[in-house]
């Protein structure tokens, strides 16, 4: 499925793209992720997703494929997979930015593929529910934005630390809350979802009840 958000931060173009690319200042603003690892080009992490009672962990990798400074257009293709499933994820993410008076407008394009139990509920779920969380993304990365950075003298070129020790979380060492689908959707999103997630549960149980009996 293809989906298509944007919004706007208040910055100038030049600082809303280095601040994109900034992993590690922007990784407490992606709901339900955890990044481990970050080497300047692949992002190694994790994505909780909760649907009711169910919640799902995807781990993988995201790449950053082209990263043009000029034209301030980026393209990541992220892949990850159920930690305790077959369901599996993909996402070619293009974003692109482009100033305007009152700072920068970012254009993101996303082409999904997921499969699994989250698949269930379709492109519209998906897209009312990406919409909302891009939503939360855009307004905390505009706060993070305004905040003063501590660095006063521009950092020294060096090449992208690799630890030979157990890389440890970029985040915070407080459990990242998973994403709940069913919260973030909204009352009329959300009893589409939990209709489906009955229904999946009641499946379940009349297959249990046919094997009880046959046994």
């Amino acid at each position: 499925m293809e989906l298509h958000h944007e919004f706007t931060v208040p910055v100038p173009v030049d600082d809303a793209w280095r601040a994109l690319l900034d992993v590690e200042r922007i990784a407490p603003c992606m709901p339900g992720a955890t990044v481990d690892d970050y080497d300047g080009k692949t992002v190694t992490g994790s994505v909780k997703v909760k649907v009711g009672p169910i919640t799902v962990t995807y781990r993988g990798t995201a790449v950053f494929e082209e990263q043009d400074e000029s034209a301030h257009r980026m393209v990541l293709i992220a892949n990850g997979k159920e930690t305790r499933g077959q369901g599996t994820a993909r996402a070619t993410v293009t974003g692109t930015l482009a100033e305007r008076d009152d700072g920068t407008a970012v254009s993101v394009r996303t082409d999904l593929t997921v499969t699994g139990r989250p698949a269930q509920f379709g492109r519209g779920v998906m897209a009312e529910v990406g919409d909302k969380l891009v939503g939360q993304f855009a307004e905390c990365l505009a706060r993070r934005l305004e905040e003063p950075t501590e660095r006063t003298e521009p950092p020294e070129a060096v090449e992208p630390f690799r630890s030979a020790q157990p890389v440890q979380p970029v985040q915070s060492v407080q459990p990242v809350e998973p994403i709940d689908l069913l919260r973030t959707a909204g009352p009329p999103v959300a009893k589409r979802v939990a209709v489906a997630v009955a229904t999946a549960v009641l499946a379940l149980v009349f297959v249990r009840i046919r094997r009880h009996r046959h046994a």
